[in-house]
């Protein structure tokens, strides 16, 4: 059965009301374009769209910008080299690109969210989701026993954690993405009683030095930051599963990209 772009993406954005503003666009491709093979990935690094075209997939489905801007503001790049080569990959492969940012973000639960939790194996102890944050009521464990949990899980080399790591969690607010920011994730400490924030990232002067001080105090409040595309990239992944479900003709790949950052 032929299958287009056009419908992958009518799949996807079914019964979710359109922003007013959004970064989810195809660009490059066409929506009456067959789709033979499709790929999701974090990003498309110039990796996955290498890791595309071995495949002989013609669709990327990216949740990050592909020229590393959330507005894909390109005017600084014209004389970048990085830029220059890695858009005449992507002209030369023939590929669609579709950012699939916004949407995801309002599926109920947040899709993205729900790709996360279902890689940790956490989705019986959610309590509650809320727009920006899912709470949830695991069993016990420290600090440092949920940063290596989370490492096991995900397949991550390390966690940057805050806060005494031998205290006790119970209840644990996940934030995946840029939401670790202090506006959105401080109330939530004493509003909803969390021992711990599991967060992408965040402006490091806002909720850390809140950590800082919540230690210095002797409180027992503690944060763990995954990294923005480590929160992110198992949702992409069930995504992955969930077009494969949906159209069985058409192959789809999830593609892992390594980490960008190293410890040294």
């Amino acid at each position: 059965m032929v299958h287009t772009f056009g419908e992958v993406i009518e799949y996807l954005t079914a019964g979710i009301q359109k922003p007013d503003q959004t970064v989810d666009k195809l660009q490059p491709g066409i929506p009456e374009s067959e789709v033979r093979r499709i790929v999701t990935a974090f990003s498309a690094s110039q990796y996955v769209i290498e890791q595309a075209v071995l495949l002989g997939a013609n669709l990327i489905i990216t949740h990050e910008g592909v020229f590393f801007s959330h507005q894909d503001n390109r005017e600084l790049l014209a004389d970048d080299s990085v830029y220059r080569q890695k858009a005449a990959l992507i002209a030369s492969a023939g590929i669609g690109i579709y950012r699939f940012h916004d949407y995801v973000h309002r599926y109920t639960p947040d899709g993205i969210m729900e790709g996360l939790l279902r890689e940790l194996e956490w989705e019986p102890y959610v309590e509650r989701h809320l727009p920006h944050v899912t709470i949830l009521a695991i069993p016990a464990m420290t600090v440092s026993e949920i940063g290596g949990y989370l490492k096991q899980r995900l397949h991550i080399p390390y966690v940057r954690a805050a806060g005494h790591l031998s205290a006790p969690c119970r209840r644990v607010g996940v934030m995946v993405g840029y939401r670790g920011n202090g506006a959105a994730a401080i109330p939530l400490y004493e509003r909803e009683s969390l021992d711990l924030i599991i967060a992408g990232e965040g402006p490091e002067w806002e909720i850390p030095e809140y950590i800082r001080d919540a230690l210095r105090q002797g409180r027992g409040q503690a944060l763990i930051m995954l990294g923005h595309a480590e929160s992110e990239a198992p949702g992409m992944k069930l995504l992955a599963e969930r077009l494969g479900q949906q159209f069985p003709d058409v192959p789809v790949d999830f593609i892992q990209d390594q980490p960008v950052f190293q410890i040294v």
